[in-house]
């Protein structure tokens, strides 16, 4: 299969070192990402040592194949710029997997790409940059993929496979939409939580009182999904919450990296849209609202 990872970070670099052993795999990232990887090759250092030799480039411009699967892996303050980038890269036959964090990715991913075209995914993997060219792989997870109608379809069991025959974990969901909502409400607290308090994702259930507001948060997340007509269990999110740290304890979250690399974090696609969905149904805000400004102020 034709792979295109757009947005190549640490979470996107990571699968593509894992698919490009049965695929053919380019990474498209930033700068000293790829001149790295091009001088270097790819590392994975972690719970798996990788040296991948990988394609890599800045841009989409000049591509010589059209691909079957462009994975997006962007933060969601640049889906948009991505979309209008990658728009000319693909065809009738491609499919466009956003695997981001945020609510509100495929709206704007639909707003240029027919809806058909799309499908959406998550992962629990937990990884970050060690330097250009080399992944820290922290936490090993599993990575849930599915259609927008909840369709059990030919081109996402290929997919699953393609996934899980790369040793990628990875399982179809009947409603991916939920799976992107209870990620939501997961990265709700962790990642403003570690970003305000500058520590690993395992810190929060070493602190009482950091778990204590992290169960607090998922409460306050996990009313405004079923306001919003999503069937999300506060309990359940909770269990999946802590299983996520458990999991990936010794990773700083992408929004403390965010705030170390270069200041901007998707604290708006996540908790600013909960806090927008919540207002709109008369809901208490409060904790999510705070955390926003918290975030905000350390920028």
């Amino acid at each position: 299969m034709n792979i295109i990872i757009f947005g190549a970070g640490a979470i996107g670099s990571l699968l593509g070192a894992y698919l490009s052993k049965n695929n053919n795999v380019l990474l498209i990232g930033r700068t000293s990402h790829i001149l790295s990887i091009k001088k270097n090759e790819l590392i994975i250092k972690g719970k798996i040592n990788l040296k991948v030799k990988i394609k890599a480039e800045e841009s989409a411009d000049g591509l010589k194949f059209k691909p079957d699967l462009l994975i997006l892996t962007v933060k969601s303050y640049d889906t948009e710029t991505a979309i209008l980038q990658i728009k000319k890269i693909i065809d009738e036959n491609t499919t466009v997997l956003s695997l981001q964090n945020g609510l509100d990715n495929i709206d704007k991913i639909k707003q240029y790409i027919s809806y058909e075209k799309i499908i959406a995914g998550v992962t629990t993997h937990g990884a970050f940059f060690s330097k250009p060219g080399v992944v820290m792989h922290t936490g090993k997870g599993t990575t849930i993929l599915g259609e927008l109608n909840g369709k059990k379809t030919e081109r996402i069991v290929d997919i699953v496979n393609c996934f899980n025959q790369s040793k990628i974990e990875a399982v179809f969901s009947k409603d991916i939409i939920k799976e992107i909502w209870y990620k939501a409400v997961i990265n709700s607290s962790i990642n403003p939580l570690t970003a305000i308090f500058e520590c690993k994702n395992g810190y929060l259930l070493k602190n009482p009182v950091l778990e204590n507001l992290l169960d607090k948060i998922c409460k306050e997340s996990s009313k405004i999904a079923r306001a919003n007509g999503v069937d999300i269990s506060y309990k359940n999110a909770l269990e999946k919450t802590k299983d996520v740290i458990r999991e990936t304890s010794e990773n700083y979250s992408s929004m403390l990296q965010s705030l170390k690399k270069d200041g901007r974090t998707e604290i708006e696609s996540i908790n600013g849209r909960l806090v927008e969905i919540g207002k709109k149904h008369n809901l208490e805000t409060l904790l999510n609202e705070t955390l926003i400004y918290s975030v905000e102020s350390l920028i």
